[in-house]
């Protein structure tokens, strides 16, 4: 590589999915896992909207959803209309390193 060159940022999206409980808790288990499967130290997070992953459901319809959409500086989270649940959610993240 040139002196000059900057490295790329490798940050690929990391979802997780949960039920009735806070969702911020499924992204940054799926956050933790995703750095000790991949042996990385630190990284850097950031909000990443990803798609509704439904249990139960082969698709989604607008009308399910709820709105709106929970965003922090660390979380994208979506919810819908849960089948068995009341809602459920899936929270989204960019994890760069």
């Amino acid at each position: 590589m040139n002196a000059g060159a900057t490295e790329k940022a490798i940050c690929p999206l990391v979802r997780g999915r949960q039920g009735t409980n806070a969702p911020e808790t499924a992204v940054s288990r799926a956050q933790q896992r995703y750095k000790v499967e991949n042996h990385l130290g630190a990284v850097t997070v950031s909000a990443m909207r990803a798609e509704p992953q439904p249990y139960w459901r082969g698709r989604m319809s607008e009308n399910m959803m709820y709105h709106p959409d929970i965003v922090t500086e660390k979380s994208h989270t979506v919810c819908w209309q849960g089948v068995i649940s009341t809602y459920v959610c899936t929270s989204g993240a960019q994890v760069c390193w």
